[in-house]
């Protein structure tokens, strides 16, 4: 038996999700970046290793404040398991896209190892994807989006900036 009780991890997890779903409604991310112990370690491998909420923070603040990120409307996994020998929780996140205006479904997701430190808070966090799979989808996102003449500035700016084509794929 684990430290914590398959209750215990349950609830966390439900937690979590409740926080990030405030955090995309609000735009404040500060809430997420105080579910980690002050040592808890967030591995995003495309972005880098930080280390308790000082360093948590200002990353995940940034990197949802600006595109992709703040286009990014939810984050509901599709599915989770729960191992309670090592007190983990695995689950797969789904990065949703904003509505562009039709109501296509734009997403990619992403592998993500929680590791649990009690009292509702995490010692880690690893997401493992593919980030060529985020680059396809996002660009067909700007295309669909720019088609419907839904296309933020910001979304437009990157895209210039990454150099991709608006014009929709033969």
């Amino acid at each position: 038996m684990g430290q914590w009780s398959r209750t215990e991890l349950e609830d966390a997890f439900g937690h979590y999700q409740h926080v990030v779903a405030g955090c995309c409604k609000t735009g404040d991310w500060k809430p997420f970046a105080e579910m980690f112990a002050a040592d808890g370690v967030y591995v995003e491998h495309a972005y880098g290793t930080f280390t308790g909420p000082a360093e948590i923070y200002p990353w995940i603040a940034e990197t949802m404040g600006t595109f992709p990120g703040n286009e990014m409307v939810a984050f509901p996994p599709s599915w989770h398991s729960v191992d309670e020998e090592k007190g983990w929780v695995i689950c797969d996140i789904r990065n949703l896209m904003r509505d562009p205006g039709d109501g296509t479904v734009f997403e990619a997701s992403n592998l993500t190892v929680l590791r649990y430190a009690g009292d509702r808070l995490w010692a880690g966090e690893e997401d493992a994807y593919n980030p060529a799979n985020f680059l396809t989808m996002v660009k067909a996102y700007l295309r669909h989006s720019a088609k419907l003449d839904t296309l933020s500035a910001e979304a437009r700016t990157w895209a210039e900036t990454m150099k991709i084509s608006l014009e929709p794929r033969p």
